[in-house]
């Protein structure tokens, strides 16, 4: 299938274009649901309270051209400086920071094959939140275009180098329920 074939008749279904091959994505479980929209609605918070540019989330595209490929992670951050890279039906290029939640179908693609995409691409960020294996790693790219590690802090906080003043503690991310929002916003200074 054509890219633009692609377009045209995927555009209302959750799906990825590879070189020409079409990957349907499963359904969701409840947990890569309720960790989905906790983390969308704390970037929301972060980004819109810092004015610092776009959240979009699941069905929404990457166009990546020059590799011949769509991919639509489950999260992601546009930086103001890539807005005019935003069209109706996708991003065109590598958004600034992307998230991908594993589940049992995802985790070759999430763990090896989207982070050699995405570091091809130049995505800034990349988070790979597993909670099969209750495990966040978060990489950065660094001026020889590979992922480096985010390495922790003392208090177990992974630090974003893209948004700035951003952390996640991944403690937070396997709790059930999951924190409050509130108090989260409230210890990242938000309220």
């Amino acid at each position: 299938m054509t890219e633009w074939e692609f377009e045209r008749e995927f555009s209302d279904v959750k799906a990825e274009w590879v070189d020409g091959e079409v990957i349907v994505m499963a359904a969701a479980s409840g947990e890569h649901a309720d960790i989905n929209g906790w983390l969308y609605r704390l970037l929301w918070e972060f980004v819109d309270h810092y004015e610092a540019g776009l959240v979009r989330a699941l069905e929404y595209p990457m166009r990546l051209a020059s590799l011949r490929t769509w991919r639509c992670p489950d999260l992601m951050f546009i930086s103001k400086a890539k807005l005019s890279r935003v069209n109706p039906m996708y991003l065109d290029g590598a958004a600034d920071l992307a998230i991908e939640i594993v589940s049992p179908d995802s985790e070759a693609r999430d763990w090896r094959e989207k982070y050699e995409l995405y570091q091809s691409a130049g995505l800034r960020e990349y988070w790979i939140v597993d909670p099969l294996s209750r495990r966040m790693d978060a990489y950065t790219l660094g001026r020889s275009k590979r992922y480096s590690l985010i390495h922790p802090d003392n208090d177990g906080r992974i630090h974003s180098k893209v948004l700035k003043g951003l952390y996640i503690r991944p403690k937070w991310l396997w709790q059930s329920p999951l924190p409050k929002l509130a108090g989260v916003l409230k210890e990242l200074k938000l309220r």
